[in-house]
């Protein structure tokens, strides 16, 4: 008969749990960098250079519309869903937010956040946008700023957005518009004359809903093309109330100021923006 030490058997014991949680923290990260093309460094870098660029979309379209449609931000507890580089989460910050948790899933977002843009009432943790049902709080402001596009189940997480919300809350984002993303490579985004003014925008396969996969920037970008009615029912089927939509716009003065930027908004528009709110009946 064999004699087993006991402290073999603890040892043995601590290396199964030592190997399930890495096999478990191995099959989250896995999960997790599906859609996490922001720690892909040409990518990183080649966004953080647009984004540091005077005249780019983020700062001349999308953040004004986005925060236009803002509600009293003073007081309020704010989770900024996808918060990249921390702009947003600065200026709830700056507007008298009582907190804001901004989460992501990019190591590389996250530090350059941290080292730019922190406040005594900013945390910023990271975390998947399809794991935020793991959060304890409830948030009386939620953001979210061009991430919803690498979404694969969009109604899943209206839902637990919806989870997330204290009655009467706002649900304040934007996303990629569907004239956007229907775009599947299989042409030219936009069809120029001869000496390349953009006469109008393709729109491929636009009822063909699901997983694109393009190359921008890298090879292999992946979002996922919903219709508007798909991105519409996906908010009102987990119980949020519609207050008003957009849809992005540049004026005249900035498409001929700036053609090579701003040139095909004429023909469509990058970005829709929704204000929702939790109302309890």
């Amino acid at each position: 008969m064999a004699i087993v030490n006991e402290e073999d058997i603890v040892s043995e014991k601590s290396a199964f749990i030592d190997k399930q949680c890495d096999t478990l923290k191995t099959n989250r990260e896995s999960k997790m960098a599906k859609q996490n093309v922001y720690d892909n460094e040409g990518f990183f870098e080649n966004f953080k250079d647009t984004r540091s660029k005077k005249i780019n979309f983020n700062d001349c379209i999308e953040t004004p519309i986005l925060l236009s449609l803002l509600p009293e931000v003073r007081g309020k507890t704010v989770l900024d869903i996808g918060c990249g580089m921390g702009q947003h989460a600065k200026q709830y910050s700056n507007m008298g937010a009582k907190s804001v948790i901004g989460i992501d899933i990019s190591e590389r977002m996250l530090e350059y956040a941290k080292e730019h843009f922190t406040g005594e009432n900013i945390t910023y943790l990271r975390l998947a946008l399809e794991d935020i049902s793991a959060l304890d709080d409830r948030f009386d402001l939620v953001t979210s700023s061009l991430v919803f596009d690498y979404a694969e189940n969009l109604d899943e997480l209206m839902r637990n957005v919806y989870r997330l919300m204290n009655s009467g809350a706002y649900f304040v984002f934007s996303m990629s518009h569907p004239m956007a993303t229907a775009w599947d490579g299989t042409c030219d985004r936009y069809t120029r004359t001869a000496s390349g003014e953009r006469l109008y925008a393709n729109v491929p396969n636009y009822m063909v809903e699901g997983k694109r996969s393009v190359k921008w920037v890298v090879k292999d970008y992946e979002l996922y093309h919903r219709t508007f009615s798909t991105i519409v029912n996906a908010i009102v089927g987990a119980g949020l109330k519609i207050e008003r939509c957009e849809e992005s716009r540049v004026s005249d003065e900035m498409r001929t100021q700036y053609p090579e930027q701003f040139g095909g908004t004429l023909h469509r528009p990058d970005f829709v923006f929704f204000r929702c709110r939790k109302v309890n009946i």
